[in-house]
């Protein structure tokens, strides 16, 4: 192979890479009959829950065998919370790491190989790119774990806005007792997060806790502080035998004002992004312009 072609084959696995990362990016075009599926009163959404199959995955695998020989301390920080919403295990989080950080670090060498066979690539940058390139990799599983949790959060709050309007209403129109009313209340809906509050207090019935003491374990556990304090209400209603209907009524209303609020900004956030393209067009198109005055001056 001549040079040339070696410039094209490096330059399609550069190009091959990077259309990769921006597949992998990309928002996927959802599935019409999964939408309209998700949206049907028959069905709920679908309960992020971790894989079952029974046949462990690489992932799984090679997460398994690091947590058995690896030191503890080189993992750093474990997302707990952003793992349990996701209803995903510690070792797959650990083999999706090593997974990561072992294919990039094998793809530098290769990369830098190819290049070497035109120019010489010195020995130090090779190791560099490697320790970035892996280091990484060994990052890109926390975002990837945190941007899904802090969807899967927004999606329990949205369900949450609801429970607590029913639980109003079993209050009030029922009258229900605190327990009853949550259970009932959880009965309704079908979604991810109305099972986890219903497995949650049925664990709760079964070993004679008390359901506030449930849901604010499931809070602690999720990190959900708008469950949390719903817990806090209704064990003023157990406790005491507080009327809460106006207080759960205002949860409620406030909750779903914060979830406007924080839609509002990711809409002026993303709005002001979508200016940022029409600028830089503008800026090239007044470049073009000025170009042949600027060169015409310069040469007269």
């Amino acid at each position: 192979m001549n040079a040339l072609q070696l410039w094209i084959l490096a330059g399609l696995m550069v190009s091959g890479g990077l259309v990769a990362i921006g597949w992998y990016f990309a928002p996927a075009q959802p599935d019409l009959a999964d939408a309209l599926g998700r949206v049907s009163p028959a069905s709920g959404a679908r309960q992020p829950v971790a894989d079952t199959s029974e046949r462990p995955e690489l992932a799984d695998r090679l997460g398994l065998w690091a947590m058995r020989h690896l030191p503890g301390r080189l993992w750093g920080r474990t997302p707990q919370r952003d793992l349990a919403i996701l209803g995903r295990s510690v070792h797959r989080f650990y083999g999706e790491k090593l997974l990561f950080a072992l294919i990039v670090a094998a793809g530098v060498p290769l990369l830098a190989a190819i290049f070497a066979m035109t120019f010489v690539v010195p020995m130090a940058v090779t190791i560099g790119a490697v320790v970035m390139g892996a280091l990484f990799g060994w990052l890109v599983p926390n975002g990837n774990v945190a941007t899904a949790a802090a969807e899967a959060r927004l999606e329990f709050n949205r369900a949450l806005g609801s429970y607590v309007d029913l639980v109003a209403l079993e209050r009030s129109a029922g009258g229900s007792a605190a327990r009853q009313a949550l259970e009932n209340a959880a009965e309704i809906g079908d979604s991810w997060p109305f099972r986890q509050i219903r497995d949650e207090l049925a664990r709760s019935r079964f070993s004679g806790e008390p359901p506030w003491d449930a849901m604010n374990h499931l809070a602690d556990e999720l990190g959900l502080p708008a469950l949390d304090d719903v817990a806090d209400i209704m064990r003023l209603a157990g406790a005491e035998g507080s009327q809460v209907y106006d207080t759960l009524r205002a949860r409620s209303t406030a909750l779903r004002s914060a979830l406007l609020a924080a839609e509002q900004t990711k809409a002026n956030a993303l709005s002001g992004r979508m200016a940022i393209p029409t600028t830089l067009m503008a800026i090239v198109f007044c470049v073009i312009l000025v170009t042949p005055a600027v060169l015409r001056l310069a040469a007269g």
